[in-house]
């Protein structure tokens, strides 16, 4: 069994504690390590070594701090099967779903190598006789992630590389559901060799959440998670006077017009809905039919459904695994009941699974409920599984203002062949990452991450030029040099 440890001051540490929490294999129902609750006192340990080691980091050179993020890139290229295999096993999602994840984490790294051109300040010069004015970026100081179970391995990268690069110095507190990427991970930071104290790890749940927001050394935090969890994080951090952002839940609609091409919408929405169990904030929950693309896109997405290989992620041939734990497996099944209960028809209906050989396993198929309608309870809730909600509208303005009316406003996505109804779409739907002819647009590292409405609390993103804005607060210098101090230059 994998011992799970915090890293701090660049020492493995195991807590002193008493309470453990079982990290189990989706697919196969067995514990596979145990997670140490960690509590206030390892928390202000690892913000205690991230404060001493602030002042040294933050006058290191950006060209050389980056100098580790290269190191960190290419150990992170040379391992990535084993991070992808440790991904597969306590997050459930197939070995390729897993390898791309880690692609897009790599790339993040990527990116953050250019902060010496992405930190740049600026100067205007003779703003008034004799008198410059300069913006400076400096870092915060001490920050930290609180991250999700989803994405193990991608989403701390959406903020880690662009803080250490910018001179922050650095807290991970992983999922307690999914610690052990983490733990191969920081086995590779440990050998690119930054200074003690510049990247810590704290594994534990609420106890060391709370800590974290309530730490005075610890200026900012990122979160990614459910809607409710990451209002009441962005609440308590802010009232702490913390900069924060929480990335917050989602229902992704995804609107099919008459004259998109059929086929490829059907497998990109199917992909979109059932990738990594449907456990992704960026999953297409709701497809919104227009108009006469309503029985074949039904009849085409039914198919891809019902067909969709199920199993454990590291077995050859499969397309969806499991979901993250017993009590996610039931939730699920239950909302798919919900909706049934409520009027919508189930054609395809994964209640029930079983894998052979994964008995244990938490496993849903792929399931399609048809005349969702507006305003019931399947509608509003985020299923956070492999549900895909069918509806029907008439003209598209109908189908973007039922998109509007939900709360969350993660990504929408449009399938057309026409440009004009391309660009009304875009113009006019509420939310932040937007699709044409794309099922996940998920945006690439050089790009924020965006979300509005209750799918995001704050105001600047992850990954690109929002985190660098983050990671830093700016310094306005106004300057004057009379000339007889300068006349003898």
């Amino acid at each position: 069994m994998n011992k799970i440890l915090n890293y701090i001051n660049g020492e493995w540490v195991e807590p002193k504690v008493s309470e453990y929490a079982d990290v189990i294999n989706p697919a196969t129902g067995l514990v596979r390590a145990r997670t140490p609750l960690s509590g206030a006192a390892d928390v202000e340990a690892a913000a205690k070594a991230a404060a001493d080691a602030f002042p040294a980091w933050r006058r290191t050179p950006a060209q050389d701090r980056v100098q580790y993020l290269f190191k960190m890139r290419d150990l992170l290229k040379s391992n990535l099967d084993e991070i992808s295999r440790a991904i597969t096993d306590e997050s459930g999602k197939t070995y390729e779903e897993s390898k791309a994840e880690m692609v897009r984490a790599i790339e993040n790294v990527e990116v953050a190598c250019g902060i010496p051109m992405m930190m740049k300040g600026e100067i205007s010069e003779d703003i008034a006789p004799g008198i410059d004015e300069i913006m400076l970026r400096q870092p915060v100081g001490v920050v930290a992630t609180i991250a999700p179970f989803n994405f193990p391995g991608m989403i701390p990268f959406w903020y880690l590389p662009y803080a250490l690069a910018t001179g922050n110095t650095y807290i991970v507190k992983p999922s307690e559901k999914v610690p052990s990427t983490m733990q191969v991970i920081f086995r590779l930071i440990e050998q690119v060799g930054f200074p003690k104290g510049v990247i810590n790890m704290v594994n534990g749940a609420k106890d060391a959440v709370d800590a974290i927001l309530d730490h005075p050394q610890i200026r900012a935090i990122t979160f990614v998670g459910s809607t409710n969890v990451a209002r009441y994080i962005y609440s308590r951090a802010a009232a702490n006077g913390k900069r924060v952002q929480a990335q917050g839940g989602a229902k992704n609609p995804s609107i099919i017009l008459p004259d998109a091409d059929i086929d490829m919408a059907v497998k990109i929405t199917a992909d979109s809905a059932f990738g990594c169990a449907g456990q992704r904030c960026l999953a297409t929950s709701l497809a919104i039919t227009v108009g006469e693309a309503r029985n074949e896109f039904c009849e085409g997405i039914c198919d891809a459904a019902s067909s969709r290989s199920i199993g454990y992620g590291l077995d050859a041939g499969i397309q969806m695994g499991a979901l993250i734990n017993s009590a996610s497996k039931a939730r699920v099944e239950q909302l798919i009941g919900l909706g049934a209960s409520e009027g919508a028809g189930v054609p395809v209906d994964g209640r029930g699974a079983q894998v052979k050989g994964y008995e244990n396993g938490f496993f849903v198929r792929p399931t399609i409920l048809t005349d969702v309608q507006p305003g019931s309870e399947i509608w509003k809730t985020e299923v956070f599984g492999p549900v895909l909600s069918l509806m029907h509208v008439n003209t598209i303005d109908d189908a973007i203002a039922l998109a509007n009316s939900h709360i969350y406003g993660n990504q929408a996505s449009l399938f057309t062949s026409s440009g004009a109804a391309a660009r009304k779409f875009r113009y006019e739907v509420e939310a932040g990452n937007i699709g044409i002819n794309i099922g996940v647009a998920a945006p690439m590292a050089f790009f924020p991450f965006s979300g509005w409405k209750d799918s995001f609390f704050g105001d600047l993103h992850g990954q690109a030029m929002d985190a660098v804005d983050f990671f830093t607060q700016k310094k306005v210098v106004v300057e004057r040099w009379p000339k007889e101090w300068t006349r003898k230059f």
